[in-house]
């Protein structure tokens, strides 16, 4: 969700995380904001999360290094 008030995670929709953000979909501000956005959310470093597919779509495949699925149930539901 560009250009969204507050950038922060937003729930999920069809199995999918919601993430909104207020940079604009320009030069890859809005990815970088996203790696940042889930890093702070899933206490990563930045480095750990990686765009692995969707770019330029609204809907991307990230992978988050150092984060098993159990503790990003946890934080999700938290």
């Amino acid at each position: 969700m560009p250009r969204a008030s507050k950038p922060g995670l937003a729930g999920t929709r069809d199995g999918a995380l919601l993430v909104r953000l207020n940079a604009p979909p320009v030069e890859g501000a809005a990815n970088d904001e996203l790696i940042e956005v889930l890093a702070d959310a899933f206490g990563v470093p930045r480095r750990a999360v990686s765009l692995i597919a969707g770019d330029r779509s609204r809907q991307k495949r990230v992978l988050i290094r150092r984060l098993t699925a159990a503790d990003a149930e946890r934080i999700l539901r938290s």
